[in-house]
């Protein structure tokens, strides 16, 4: 079993599904306190959003999410992340995802860890 640390680190979507609203342009900003886990996030079509939930024993994520969109909809969904480290010790998380609002469809993404300059 294996935790990660993603207190303070910053994200990316490098993919999602069509009938998602993250995309490259999105930022999620990470925080930690033991398996507690949130984030912010805003960008591209997201407004302002939130995540919440905890870092499983494996080190997977299970959380929920709202944002205002820039058509001023309130979206809220919930989302499972498995992680992997990259090559240059960089984390990525597969994620897979349904809303509890709007059409209530599934989908998928990708999310990389954006390295500080």
């Amino acid at each position: 079993m294996q935790t990660f640390n993603v207190n303070h680190k910053i994200f990316r979507s490098i993919a999602n599904t069509e009938n998602g609203e993250v995309d490259a342009s999105t930022r999620f900003h990470y925080h930690q306190d033991g398996d507690l886990i949130w984030a912010e996030y805003a960008g591209g079509a997201i407004l302002k959003g939130h995540l919440l939930g905890r870092m499983l024993a494996d080190g997977e994520l299970d959380f929920r999410y709202h944002h205002v969109n820039t058509a001023s909809e309130m979206m809220v969904g919930m989302c499972r992340s498995t992680p992997q480290i990259l090559p240059d010790g960089r984390l990525r998380y597969e994620e897979r995802w349904q809303w509890l609002s709007g059409d209530g469809s599934a989908g998928q993404s990708v999310i990389e860890e954006v390295r500080a300059d």
